[in-house]
């Protein structure tokens, strides 16, 4: 059986575990369970691709990916049965439902049920007059077209949002990874079923790039960070973290993002990063790659980008400083009460002590 398009892409992930030093598949694997489990309902198409990557993947994991994915898989009400079968998880039990009792004669004013015969006896039924006339009988007949010429669906594209967490994880495997492997990625996110990023607005792109290329030709890196995070509504020290990037790939992809051309992409490239551009075989490769560059592989990548700055800033601003300040501060309140026993019994300013006399 010949596996469906969507597994081309993940078969390019797939293929940097083979390398030395890139062990990618415990993070795929784990990312594709959380990716799976997101929705209640899945087709016939996702449910293969999903039990065969998984299958895969399983055989080549530790146990440790494995018994996260099996403990997540087993609380999901629609695991397909092969993974139930290949994780050692219990079979979701069906009750049979009671037969029906057998049905009685039943005389109705247009059909008799003969017992002796079983067969039916059909009883003309008296005509009903129509209160208003047939609306179709003056109308056309409609054309009948074949079915062979009928236009075939368009399959539904995939939906399944990254979490920040995988976000965070694919773009951690994506910045260590060398330049022909993240070429591979990008190929390979063109066909993943993950959902992209919304589109950035024409008129608002237009007037990025003219600031984008003006601010690259002039090396004015802090205004091409500023206009970049901008334009992608991306934080600053993302934005910086793409432009500075050494292979120059993730400015790649900003530029397919925002719809730039390639002879300009090429100018930015000579004139902004002088790491990038004083080497010729780099500003080839890279714009190379450009002109093979999918927006779509581009838009998950921004989408990648945004959910990775979300769980940076969760796990920066976490509740639980704010609660383990005050459970310090606690203690410390214990040993020094409001108002002491004695109190009571000191005299105040300006009063007289029990037993003086009064003059």
């Amino acid at each position: 059986m010949s596996a469906p398009p969507m597994l081309q892409g993940f078969d390019g992930l797939l293929s940097l575990s083979r390398r030395e030093g890139v062990d990618i598949r415990p993070t795929l694997l784990r990312v594709l369970t959380d990716l799976y489990v997101q929705t209640a309902d899945h087709s016939y198409d996702e449910e293969l691709q999903f039990v065969e990557l998984a299958s895969r993947l399983l055989d080549q994991v530790d146990d440790a990916t494995r018994a996260v994915v099996r403990a997540r898989l087993s609380v999901y009400p629609r695991t397909p049965h092969a993974l139930l079968r290949k994780l050692a998880l219990p079979q979701p039990r069906y009750q049979r439902m009671p037969l029906a009792p057998p049905l009685q004669p039943v005389e109705t004013p247009d059909v008799v049920f003969v017992d002796d015969s079983n067969d039916l006896e059909f009883v003309d039924a008296p005509e009903i007059a129509s209160a208003e006339p047939d609306a179709g009988e003056n109308l056309p007949a409609a054309e009948s077209v074949p079915v062979a010429d009928m236009p075939a669906a368009p399959a539904s594209a995939p939906t399944l949002a990254m979490k920040p967490e995988d976000a965070s994880s694919l773009n951690d495997m994506f910045l260590a990874a060398p330049s022909k492997e993240r070429a591979r990625i990008l190929m390979g996110l063109e066909s993943a079923p993950l959902k992209p990023s919304i589109k950035v607005d024409p008129r608002r792109a237009a007037r990025a790039l003219a600031s984008l290329e003006q601010a690259a030709l002039a090396a004015d890196m802090p205004a091409f960070i500023a206009e970049l995070g901008d334009a992608l509504i991306l934080p600053a020290h993302v934005a910086s973290a793409i432009v500075h990037d050494p292979l120059g790939e993730p400015l790649a992809c900003a530029a397919r993002v925002l719809g730039m051309s390639g002879d300009a992409f090429q100018r930015v490239l000579l004139f902004l990063n002088p790491a990038i551009g004083s080497s010729v075989m780099d500003v080839y490769r890279l714009a190379r790659m450009y002109d093979h560059l999918g927006e779509r592989a581009a838009l998950i990548m921004l989408a990648t980008w945004r959910g990775a700055s979300i769980a940076t800033t969760r796990a920066k601003y976490r509740p639980a400083l704010y609660d383990d300040e005050r459970q310090r501060a606690r203690p410390a309140a214990a040993h020094h009460p409001a108002a002491a026993p004695a109190a009571a019994d000191t005299p105040r300013f300006g009063s007289r002590a029990p037993g003086a006399r009064q003059g």
